[in-house]
């Protein structure tokens, strides 16, 4: 018996990598079980572990709204800032739970940041922006700029 005829064999009939049979089972099984463990939605962004939060954005004639969830924030864990015309809101969360029983004691902890940017129109004055935050539900306002209204020149004969 050769060692050729102790490996698996792939459709074309040539000897196919032991390794990569190995490693499509090692991570099913890793993916098998992660299956059952919560997210951090909404501060998922699609890579599960990511900390970026949902944002809306809607408009009227006056406005635009901008609403982010951010669940167990607070106000002093936000940070909103302007700058040329780009709206940054900037968060940390931080937790700490802790259960203790007679047999044991579990503490955990989790921290994370996050910053999401946002492009506004050109004129927007930041001084008027405000935002709010209620029920781990973030809203900023942001009142549209006026606009430009045409003015005429008038046109003199040169002397």
């Amino acid at each position: 018996m050769t060692l050729r005829s102790l490996l698996p064999v792939s459709r074309d009939r040539s000897v196919a990598n032991p390794f990569v049979s190995l490693q499509r089972e090692i991570d099913r099984l890793f993916e098998d079980f992660t299956r059952g463990f919560p997210t951090l939605a909404p501060f998922t962004g699609g890579n599960g572990g990511s900390l970026t939060p949902s944002v809306d954005v809607s408009e009227t004639d006056k406005e635009i709204e901008i609403t982010a969830e951010l669940p167990g924030l607070e106000e002093k864990d936000v940070q909103i800032n302007v700058a040329d015309n780009v709206l940054t809101i900037r968060g940390e969360k931080s937790a700490e739970k802790e259960q203790k029983d007679k047999n044991y004691r579990l503490v955990e902890r989790s921290y994370g940041s996050f910053e999401r940017t946002l492009e506004l129109p050109s004129g927007v004055d930041a001084d008027a922006i405000k935002a709010s935050l209620s029920k781990g539900v973030l809203k900023v306002t942001v009142p549209k700029p006026t606009p430009a209204q045409a003015k005429k020149v008038e046109v003199k004969v040169a002397s």
